[in-house]
């Protein structure tokens, strides 16, 4: 196997390690907004803490690698999307 190709071989599994992460990550954030907006539907109280650390952790993830960013999630969107979901 030439140089090359190696190197070619460990930048894609890089990569592949950096996305799978980041799937990880978003599977995570996606279960915690879901969470919010379920309580947020039934009337429950509700926190973004836990997305938003998820969040965080997405973005610091994004400047090591070829990921997207995400943005924070306020209280207010989470009453939005429960809002538009009991239509």
């Amino acid at each position: 196997m030439s140089n090359v190709h190696q190197a070619i071989t460990a930048h894609v599994s890089k990569q592949n390690a950096h996305l799978q992460q980041f799937l990880q990550l978003e599977e995570a954030r996606e279960r915690a907004i879901e969470e919010a907006v379920a309580a947020c539907a039934a009337g429950r109280p509700f926190q973004v803490d836990l997305i938003n650390r998820i969040t965080s952790a997405i973005n610091e993830h994004a400047q090591q690698g070829i990921s997207p960013t995400r943005v924070y999630v306020t209280e207010q969107m989470v009453r939005e999307h429960a809002a538009k979901q009991q239509v």
